[in-house]
């Protein structure tokens, strides 16, 4: 235990790092983080994960130092199975990760990493097991998946090292277990991550670099072909944006409407409204106004922002921009007011935020100075 927080110090001041930043970092309590690393208190398998990744260390924790509840559940029906994975405890494995899929739109990403964290380090125990090939396919499908759920949610919060390293660790594991629609997502969720950084054009080439590998009858061809359309919106080539809308309004048709369609890597025809009111809202057209309208009235049929996905601020966003080039500038405004106060904006799309806020300004608009403090409290926010 000494060993761990000597070795977890002697990197922080290496690094000129504080013990209060690191905390803050991994969003965990400093006092909790105080007594691991003066041995008063064993880290848990999430913990280390999370300091090996912000410090690039290697720690291990020795056996029985996690007290995971679940895990431990877990671990007891794995033992009495008489094998080192075993069917249920994949199955569990899998479905745990279905749920936080389905829990992506409206989870804070701060709790959803934690989870993320949690049953990643339980996928990379299992790893160290005697396993059949089937079950080792299965570990790194798993994996690979919970990896890059790991890094949208790192780039949600801005976390541009630790994402790059998900994201690594995803595209190796889905190559591994020959999962090209893992690998095709990866591709796409760099894209995202380079486009919300300004550089459009290799959000193109990474989003038909994704079209390339991804299967035909998967989710990440959609989403690929959403990304490609958006970044053309943002260089304003106008006719690859619109045949992006089409190929992405064609594809989601065709695929109909999944089970579970909140999941975040399942597109249905709902997530191919939301992107074209935000493709159509960069693109500077006015026709993204029924598009946005829509994506809020099927998502948002109650005033308790709480329950809102993400995605109803963001088209609350679109339909900002939209309505102040139609100079319908109260609507505007209001619309973008709703979207700052709401708390679903993501701190990577802070930025949108800022451009809605910036044109209101440049338009001397009374409501400039009011949008200009909720966005500073929006900012307030950030981890």
């Amino acid at each position: 235990m000494n060993d761990f927080g000597s070795e977890v110090r002697g990197a922080l001041k290496a690094q000129g790092k504080s013990l209060r930043g690191a905390a803050r970092e991994l969003h965990y309590d400093v006092a909790y983080l105080s007594r691991v690393l003066n041995g008063k208190q064993a880290p848990s398998a999430e913990l280390t994960q999370a300091i090996n990744e912000y410090l690039g260390l290697s720690l291990s924790v020795a056996d029985g130092s996690s007290h995971d509840d679940e895990m431990d559940a877990w671990e007891l029906a794995r033992r009495v199975q008489a094998s080192d994975v075993g069917k249920a405890t994949l199955e569990r494995l899998e479905h745990a990760f279905d749920g936080l899929a389905m829990a992506y739109p409206k989870a804070k990403p701060e709790d959803l990493l934690r989870q993320v964290r949690k049953h990643s380090a339980y996928v990379v125990k299992l790893l160290d097991g005697k396993k059949t090939l089937s079950e080792r396919r299965r570990l790194l499908v798993v994996g690979g998946w919970l990896s890059l759920l790991g890094a949208t949610v790192h780039i949600d919060l801005t976390q541009d090292d630790a994402a790059t390293a998900r994201l690594e660790t995803a595209a190796t594991l889905a190559r591994e277990a020959g999962h090209s629609e893992i690998e095709a997502w990866c591709f796409e969720t760099e894209a995202w991550r380079v486009l919300t950084d300004g550089d459009c054009i290799q959000a193109v080439d990474l989003s038909r670099a994704a079209q390339q590998i991804a299967p035909a009858n998967g989710s990440a061809v959609i989403q690929a072909t959403a990304q490609e359309g958006r970044a053309h919106a943002r260089l304003g080539q106008g006719k690859e944006t619109y045949s992006a809308i089409e190929r992405v309004q064609a594809l989601s048709a065709s695929r109909g409407t999944p089970e579970t369609p909140e999941h975040h890597y399942r597109y249905d025809p709902a997530k191919a409204l939301s992107y074209t009111a935000t493709t159509l809202a960069w693109l500077g057209d006015v026709s993204a106004e029924p598009y946005a309208r829509e994506v809020i009235r099927r998502l948002s049929p109650s005033n308790d922002v709480s329950q809102w996905p993400r995605r109803v601020a963001s088209a609350h966003i679109d339909l900002a921009l939209v309505l102040l080039k139609d100079d319908r500038l109260d609507e505007a405004c209001h619309s973008a007011q709703k979207a700052i106060l709401s708390g679903r904006v993501v701190p990577s799309n802070h930025w949108r935020a800022l451009e809605v806020v910036r044109a209101v300004e440049a338009r001397q608009l009374p409501e400039g100075t009011d949008l200009r403090e909720a966005y500073q409290g929006l900012k307030a926010t950030e981890p």
